[in-house]
């Protein structure tokens, strides 16, 4: 079988601004098809759909992307690409973009640190105190 899984995300009016949105944060995007109803795109190789719905559904936190980062440099990039105009940021690396949608900004060496039980404690209690991750502080915490 070769059958694709991927997202569909269902906006109010505004799925074309936000592929747009997203594929100028994300390198190697790319809009694939677009028309009044719906738009397909491309993150980084990820196929997304984005359907104009209407108003009836809103996004919340119970389903979010995660962006896995190895250097302080790619978290604020994407931190801030994702809060500019309109986003909001949230707790222990989540954010809400312009459009509603949950991103979660991870560092790669946060499952490393809490896999180490003599560190563990710290590193949950430097990060419960953060809005964007800290790479230095969780080394160090």
């Amino acid at each position: 079988m070769t059958n694709s899984i991927y997202p569909c995300l269902w906006f109010d009016g505004q799925a074309q601004a936000a592929a747009q949105f997203y594929c100028s944060i994300f390198k190697n995007s790319k809009i694939t098809t677009d028309n009044s109803v719906a738009v397909s795109f491309e993150l980084n190789g990820q196929k997304f759909m984005g359907l104009n719905g209407g108003p009836e559904f809103k996004f919340n936190e119970a389903v979010s992307f995660v962006i896995d980062c190895e250097t302080q440099q790619e978290i604020d990039y994407y931190w801030e690409q994702l809060i500019s105009d309109g986003g909001k940021e949230g707790r222990c690396g989540w954010l809400k973009d312009k459009f509603g949608v949950s991103w979660q900004v991870i560092p790669t060496i946060l499952a490393k640190l809490l896999s180490n039980p003599d560190r563990a404690q710290g590193v949950v209690q430097a990060y419960m105190k953060m809005n964007k991750f800290d790479i230095h502080a969780l080394e160090n915490a």
